[in-house]
């Protein structure tokens, strides 16, 4: 387990970089080539966990479009009424009431 090689440089000391990076390579192969190999492929999607929950989606998507495409249908909404004016009378005001309301106001 224990190769001089990926411990020391040929100098013994870590002062180049290159031999620091050449050792950590070394190491990494050596380290690769005792692991499993990994697979390079995925599984087989499941329905379930892949598939099914976008179709739920799309599908509760579709239902909540359908429902507003509707409700916003012009058909399905009352009509505006025309603003109804009062109609202009003709009156007269009981003297003295200008000031009152001053008054009124001031207090």
């Amino acid at each position: 387990m224990r190769d001089p090689r990926l411990l020391e440089s040929y100098l013994g000391k870590w002062t180049n970089s290159d031999d620091y990076v050449a050792a950590l390579a070394r190491r990494r192969t050596a380290r690769r080539g005792r692991e499993a190999k990994r697979r390079t492929q995925p599984e087989s999607p499941r329905f379930g966990l892949s598939t099914l929950p976008y179709l739920a989606l799309f599908a509760g998507l579709a239902v909540l479009t359908v429902a507003i495409a509707i409700a916003a249908f012009p058909g399905s909404q009352p009509e505006h009424k025309a603003p109804q004016l009062a109609a202009h009378e003709k009156g007269t005001a009981p003297r003295g009431w200008l000031q009152e309301a001053q008054r009124e106001f001031h207090r």
